[in-house]
């Protein structure tokens, strides 16, 4: 089975790269000619055919996609520095050609990450339910995988949550509970989700085992260090007024995404047990014990 992966530089695509080498399936990576030397020869050594092309290009893709029998795509502009790269040239007409070139080139599978609906309108949202509905109207069979906030990214010194430096910002009153998920266990539904029959047809929200509040992990992470940590609170109200005077996409999504972490979500995992067999997901004591530097990381 030949799989390619667009977004595979990335952190959940890279490791998606991993588990499907392992799965047995022959795997294609988009990469681009500005992609990291470095990120590159990692998805080589994993046994990883290149095909360089880029979102923004719908020839590339239609030569990318050739000959695949599944598509998976983790790809975002959020955490990209490439010029050109942006909500509406990357999460939205360059993730739609895609499924079209997928769709025109007989790809029989896409799987496609995207996040749990929000109760507001911004850009990346308005984004990823086109490319959803653009999914499902395809002709291919489909999954798409929602999941919550990856603890890798909101409880990390990037966005203020700095364990081992003493210092945790939260967004919001910090009391409503959130399903915390590593971007591993994302990468693992999504290589399951590219050739589990039960998968085929889904769109299936994703958590991880810890349903905790932000104020509940900063009191784990001051167990793991002994210490207690210095805690900033952006209130809501601050984000709301953040939201409304945005008028950069890109600033306005974020706004719009600390606003639903400070509102929480509990994702019931039912749903995605009763479709994919995994077993042990990472904890947020384990991400917290890593980022501290004790214990064992998962």
């Amino acid at each position: 089975m030949v799989t390619l992966v667009v977004g595979a530089t990335g952190f959940v695509g890279t490791q998606v790269c991993h588990l499907l080498r392992g799965r047995g399936h022959d795997v294609r990576a988009l990469v681009r000619d500005t992609s990291s030397p470095d990120k590159v020869a990692r998805l080589r050594s994993l046994g990883v055919s290149l095909v360089t092309g880029d979102l923004k290009d719908r020839p590339s893709l239609d030569a990318a996609c050739r000959g695949a029998d599944t598509v998976v795509s983790t790809a975002s502009s959020t955490l990209s520095r490439e010029a050109g790269d942006s909500i509406e040239t990357v999460d939205h007409a360059g993730q739609l050609a895609l499924v079209d070139a997928a769709a025109s080139t007989g790809v029989e599978r896409f799987v496609f990450v995207s996040f749990p609906a929000v109760d507001m309108e911004f850009p990346l949202q308005t984004a990823k339910r086109a490319v959803e509905d653009r999914v499902r109207c395809s002709g291919m069979a489909y999954a798409i995988l929602q999941p919550t906030c990856f603890m890798e990214v909101w409880l990390s010194p990037a966005l203020g949550f700095d364990v081992a430096g003493g210092a945790a910002q939260i967004y919001g009153a910090g009391e409503s509970k959130i399903s915390w998920i590593s971007f591993l266990d994302v990468a693992k539904f999504a290589a399951l989700a590219a050739d589990a029959p039960e998968a085929a047809n889904t769109t299936i929200g994703l958590g991880g085992p810890d349903a905790l509040s932000p104020l509940e992990v900063v009191r784990l992470a001051e167990r793991a260090t002994g210490k207690t940590l210095l805690v900033n609170q952006v209130p809501e109200e601050a984000l709301r007024a953040q939201f409304a005077a945005a008028d950069d996409p890109m600033q306005k999504s974020f706004a719009a995404l600390m606003l639903y972490y400070a509102r929480g979500d509990i994702v019931d995992m039912a749903p995605a047990r009763r479709v994919f067999d995994v077993a042990a997901m990472k904890t947020v004591r384990q991400h917290l014990e890593s980022a501290a530097g004790v214990g064992h990381a998962v």
